[in-house]
């Protein structure tokens, strides 16, 4: 009888590259940034090992780097100073604000050859920390928040973002953010549209690098972590309704529902490993506990092997040397 040998193409690194179902290329990654208000100098984030709060002319060099490394785009999130949010988060759509002076200068920076991304969500500007205005009762009024994030879109669009992401979970918001930029005449401008966006604990370190003025949690609007089917159905509604790229948030808890949105979706799917998800690693690697390089290498393999064609990682430079 003959024997079955699977261990055969196993014996060797060059026999398991030849074999390997999975690939990751820089080209798939995203680096998430964060852009502050008032700095000199970078600021490091304490919760994010190795992350920093940019200034604008740190973040420019950021750019340059990521496109050098061949990355697939940069997200920027805007850290406005907290003397400048208010109950609106007025800031966010402001020519002036940080997050649109920070597109402009990116986009300068790097023109076409690294796509720009822009975070599309009030929580970062509001001094409240929610997602969106509130109404009499206290709760997120979703379609007075709607308009402000088609108001917002189109300030970034103005300022030269490639591609819109609207995150805050607002029923509608793809359709509403479609229609604005096209009848502006930004009809060149896509939408990567948060669509199965979790009310996960592991945003804990995302709260600190965006100075989070939250008080309590986001669950009437972001999804139950028990649901899977919801997560298909919601990122169905956003190709619907002209999303250009469905994501899945958090990633790797969650891998399961990228599944399920990759064998359904017409539409490229991404998936962010969020900050809890890489600040786990990070600081397990600072203790000796797991190798650095293999941990984030392995998540972002598993990542992708569910059937993200795109993965938003802080690690991205560093995957990108261990890579090549």
């Amino acid at each position: 009888m003959t024997e079955i040998r699977p261990r055969r193409l196993r014996r060797t690194p060059a026999l398991r590259r030849l074999v390997r179902e999975t690939r990751v290329s820089p080209g798939q990654l995203i680096l998430p940034v964060f852009v502050a208000d008032g700095l000199d100098e970078p600021r490091p984030i304490s919760s994010l090992p190795g992350v920093v709060q940019h200034t604008l002319d740190s973040v420019r060099a950021q750019a340059q780097r990521a496109a050098s490394a061949g990355l697939g785009g940069i997200m920027l999130f805007g850290v406005p100073r907290p003397e400048d949010k208010d109950a609106n988060g007025s800031g966010a759509w402001a020519e002036d604000g940080i997050l649109n002076r920070a597109i402009a200068a990116v986009a300068d920076e790097v023109g076409d050859d690294l796509p720009v991304f822009a975070d599309t969500c009030l929580d970062e500007f509001t001094d409240h920390g929610h997602c969106g205005v509130l109404d009499a009762s206290g709760a997120v009024d979703n379609d007075a928040t709607v308009a402000l994030y088609v108001q917002q879109a189109l300030s970034q669009a103005a300022a030269g973002a490639d591609l819109v992401s609207p995150s805050g979970m607002m029923d509608g918001q793809v359709a509403a953010i479609r229609h604005g930029l096209d009848a502006a005449g930004y009809g060149g401008v896509g939408i990567l549209a948060y669509s199965a966006k979790y009310a996960s604990a592991f945003f804990g370190p995302f709260r600190e690098a965006v100075g989070s003025s939250l008080v309590g949690d986001r669950k009437t609007y972001q999804q139950d972590p028990g649901n899977r089917r919801e997560g298909s159905y919601e990122a169905w509604l956003d190709e619907t309704e002209g999303a250009d790229i469905v994501m899945v948030k958090p990633a790797g808890p969650y891998l399961d529902v990228i599944s399920d949105v990759a064998a359904q979706s017409r539409v490229p799917v991404a998936a962010y490993q969020v900050s809890g998800e890489y600040a786990m690693i990070a600081a397990a690697a600072e203790r000796g506990w797991i190798d650095r390089r293999g941990a984030f290498t392995e998540s972002v393999t598993s990542i992708v092997r569910a059937g993200a064609q795109v993965v938003l990682t802080y690690a991205a430079l560093e995957l990108e040397g261990w890579l090549r």
